[in-house]
């Protein structure tokens, strides 16, 4: 079954309803628990995470469909981050995936068939469709330039775009935004994005002009730009491994 198919079962919008899963409303006790367990353990992994970016990714396998991603990051060390990655900011927020981003250092390591599953930062970074929410552009700049010199691998696991009520089939590789007709996200996401937060693309994009992408970059990377071909998962029914007496 390719990411591309509807998946037999799925969910959709039904009233208005396209963003709430199926089940009961929390009940009081559930509340009390997770309040309690919340005060008692650390949370320890959650809580490195530091930054919030916003942008936009689309299908491998379809480039007309096209999310607004919010990514909660963690820097791991100087060349390797982890985000997971929501379709909003608000406390009902949806987890529809995660995002690897390596430095072009550790990109450049990586087998030349690995490197066709990343995609380049640098063309979103450099026309303000990646944006770090509330902080200015002169605090995060430092940041967003080292940003753009990385490539992410973003799987994501919940195709909320087609109207999927939970994360059913399986995960979808997303790519990021290009100049290119099939790449270029429409106007209306990020007039959407910017009337949220206040702010406009188009003018963050004379701000960025000093912004760099990698030294080389990389042909392998963003490989549907160049050769037309994306990638999508097929779920396929196997005998399972025999494990020893």
């Amino acid at each position: 079954m390719a990411s591309s198919d509807k998946v037999p079962g799925a969910c959709p919008a039904r009233n208005g309803d396209k963003k709430i899963p199926p089940g009961d409303p929390m009940a009081a006790t559930t509340v009390m628990l997770d309040k309690g367990t919340a005060m008692m353990q650390s949370l320890k992994p959650i809580k490195q995470m530091s930054q919030h970016l916003c942008s936009f990714a689309l299908h491998s396998h379809d480039p007309s469909r096209q999310i607004e991603a919010h990514f909660y990051v963690q820097r791991v060390n100087q060349d390797f981050l982890q985000s997971a990655v929501y379709d909003s900011n608000s406390s009902s927020a949806h987890l529809i995936g995660v995002e690897y981003m390596v430095s072009e250092k550790l990109f450049n390591t990586l087998p030349p068939e690995e490197q066709k599953l990343w995609h380049s930062h640098q063309y979103e970074v450099q026309t303000g469709l990646l944006v770090t929410p509330r902080v200015p552009e002169l605090v995060a700049m430092p940041e967003l330039q080292n940003i753009a010199k990385t490539y992410g691998k973003f799987w994501c696991t919940w195709q909320i775009d087609r109207g999927d009520r939970l994360p059913l089939g399986p995960p979808a590789l997303m790519m990021s935004p290009q100049d290119v007709n099939m790449g270029r996200i429409k106007p209306e996401l990020v007039k959407k994005r910017d009337d949220a937060y206040g702010i406009s693309t188009e003018s963050i994009l004379t701000t960025r002009g000093s912004i760099t992408g990698p030294e080389v970059k990389n042909p392998n990377a963003d490989y549907w730009v160049e050769h037309g071909k994306g990638f999508a998962i097929d779920i396929v029914e196997t005998d399972m491994k025999k494990t020893a007496p």
